[in-house]
């Protein structure tokens, strides 16, 4: 590759993930961004690795047992962002007991979170032959496939778990959000019709209503708020929201302003929800974007 070829390749990469500074005319949320203490690790999630750690060092403990310590200490390790050893816990955990579908539901996530897509539907496919009632199996497989490139296989996990429990949100979002990719306008209409089995008290209930445009970011995050007594309970619903927030912009043609929304929900450190988990797999999407439309532009140039 000439260097004239890779200059436009480095400048959209720093247009993608550089800075959180934006221009004007990509700024729908600028001025209403509510800031939360990123959460610390629990003094007691520290202490249960110490103690689970020192458990594994028993040197007469059965597989079964070492299995379920080192499957506890992985979930732990999860919960605070190290998840390289959180994975090898898991691989560990497998290789003496596999039949365990939670450790293959963690190891397809985190297939997912690598881009790594065919071990990730093969796990998720041990969850389900080992557990046919395990129902988050098909929102993880769902969005899998989701960033995966299979639409129609998503939509029907998405559409199985959605069915699940109707008045969750969550499940409702996700179901959009794979039907967008097949049936743009069927996706907004069964939202519409979707919206109406949900609980208005309910604050998720807002991020549905952001992607029909019945609420404005700024009371969205407002809203936030509303009754929370602690910072951990606020940062879980702005990395909610934040996450929400930049698919909205992403979609819209903002990919700059996503990028800056997908920082923030990453900044709350709430590891274990899944729009933290897939925060850095949309940032990624965007700058391969990127770094494609960059390559067009030479091409056409040359």
């Amino acid at each position: 590759m000439t260097k004239k070829r890779w200059l436009p390749l480095v400048a959209a990469l720093s247009l993608v993930l550089g800075g959180c500074a934006s221009t004007s005319e990509d700024t729908s949320t600028t001025g209403v961004l509510p800031l939360v203490m990123p959460q610390q690790p629990d003094q007691q999630v520290e202490i249960a690795l110490a103690k689970l750690s020192e458990l594994l060092q028993v040197p007469d403990l059965s597989d079964e047992q070492r299995a379920r310590f080192l499957y506890d200490r992985a979930i732990r390790y999860d919960s605070v962002g190290l998840r390289t050893l959180a994975r090898i816990d898991f691989t560990r955990a497998l290789q003496l007991q596999p039949d365990l579908p939670d450790v293959y539901n963690f190891m397809g996530i985190y297939y997912t979170q690598a881009q790594e897509f065919d071990q990730a539907y093969e796990a998720f496919d041990a969850v389900l032959e080992l557990d046919p009632a395990y129902s988050y199996a098909y929102l993880n497989r769902g969005i899998a496939l989701y960033y995966g490139g299979r639409p129609q296989l998503a939509v029907s996990d998405l559409e199985t778990f959605y069915l699940d429990d109707q008045r969750d949100p969550y499940r409702v979002i996700w179901l959009y959000l794979a039907e967008l990719n097949t049936d743009p306008e069927g996706a907004q209409a069964r939202l519409r019709y979707n919206r109406t089995q949900l609980d208005d008290a309910d604050w998720a209930t807002g991020l549905v209503d952001l992607y029909l445009g019945r609420i404005e970011p700024a009371a969205l995050l407002a809203g936030s708020r509303a009754g929370i007594d602690n910072q951990r309970a606020l940062a879980e619903r702005l990395c909610e929201a934040y996450f929400y927030l930049g698919k909205k912009a992403r979609m819209e043609g903002r990919p700059q302003e996503a990028i800056n929304l997908y920082k923030l929900a990453l900044a709350t450190n709430i590891y274990e929800f899944v729009e933290h988990r897939y925060a850095l797999v949309e940032m990624r999407e965007i700058a391969e974007d990127a770094i494609q439309q960059a390559e067009a532009a030479n091409s056409a140039a040359e």
